[in-house]
């Protein structure tokens, strides 16, 4: 839940279809034409199209920043430095006295690199970029452990001066930084990378496959690349799309996030495929973090929530309104919690 964005590709945003779509062409773009009058009504229409993609994009990137200067700190002031979902174990019955939420969020980051096969003891994590930083918590986190450089990206200002403040409080300046930047244009070089990461920031990303080839792009060779994100539920095997009711939940859930359009797990395992990638595996984690979402909410109805929700502001406060509708969705099963990683061959 971090903010970090780019324009998409008019070719390749992912709607709400099966896994066939990633070589489908826009008939609007590619038609034959018959005749040069033709061509001009195509391209026409096509550069229409593509201006009206830039416009809403930026209007969506510009409502991302916004949304995030707004609520970091109400977040940070309630959770933490950790904008991210925690890890618990499923049927866990776990009460706003607990104490064990920060920990679970920690427990993410850990089970994260366990399935993605880092371990503590790997050698070859010199340089890490996180994309999709929030306020630094990762990064900080990874860069402690691994005594790694670690760099983070977000669109947000307020998001990128905290998490650097962070960082020289606790004397990590020199180890963890952070910029605004944009995701699918990432401002580094090819292979710089030794672990790319992207905990809970996909789901902001209009376009997939140019997210995915970014993260591939600064990878390493033989670097490994963690994506950590809400997903929808994979279609069934003739499926064209959610259903109407499905898509309707998250259509309010995005208007409140500033979310585009989501996608499966299964589209992501697709993508990492088109790159000829290694070791590509896929778990669904909905069951894990099945009591964050209760939690915060209960968070939220104390007196010290509501009082930091209200002082927030009212993109603070329909985020919390828009809360039960991330339980209905994992509920009903139409929202799914998907982690998904790889490695770039040598």
């Amino acid at each position: 839940m971090k903010a970090t964005l780019a324009a998409p590709s008019s070719l390749t945003s992912l709607p709400y279809r099966t896994n066939s779509s990633f070589g489908s062409k826009s008939s609007l773009l590619f038609r034959s034409p018959s005749s040069s009058s033709s061509v001009s009504m195509t391209t026409t229409r096509g550069n229409v199209a593509v201006a009206a993609a830039a416009t809403s994009t930026e209007a969506l990137r510009k409502g991302i920043a916004e949304f995030y200067n707004e609520t970091s700190g109400l977040w940070e002031e309630i959770w933490g430095d950790h904008m991210h979902h925690g890890f618990y174990d499923p049927d866990s019955s776990v009460q706003l006295s607990d104490s064990g939420h920060k920990e679970a969020q920690i427990r993410m980051i850990e089970e994260s690199l366990r399935f993605a096969g880092v371990t503590e003891e790997e050698k070859k994590i010199k340089k890490v970029v996180d994309v999709g930083c929030g306020i630094g918590g990762s990064s900080r986190y990874l860069a402690s452990k691994f005594g790694a450089e670690c760099t983070g990206i977000t669109l947000s200002p307020v998001q990128a001066k905290r998490a650097n403040d962070l960082a020289a409080a606790q004397s990590l300046s020199q180890k963890a930084s952070f910029q605004v930047a944009d995701a699918l244009d990432q401002p580094f070089e090819d292979g710089k990378f030794d672990l790319v990461w992207s905990m809970e920031s996909g789901e902001h990303m209009p376009d997939k496959a140019k997210f995915v080839k970014e993260l591939v792009r600064v990878a390493a060779p033989g670097g490994r690349i963690i994506i950590v994100t809400w997903c929808h539920r994979n279609l069934s095997a003739g499926e064209e799309a959610l259903q109407p009711w499905e898509q309707n939940i998250l259509d309010k859930i995005c208007k409140t996030f500033y979310l585009p359009a989501w996608c499966s797990t299964d589209d992501y395992v697709n993508l990492l495929q088109s790159h000829s990638l290694q070791d590509i595996k896929c778990a669904d984690w909905s069951e894990n973090v099945a009591p964050f979402w209760p939690a915060v909410i209960r968070t939220a109805l104390t007196w010290k929530g509501l009082v930091s929700l209200l002082r927030s502001g009212m993109k603070s406060i329909k985020g919390a309104l828009t809360m039960p509708l991330m339980i209905e969705g994992y509920k009903k099963g139409v929202i799914k919690f998907g982690i998904i990683t790889c490695q770039k061959p040598l």
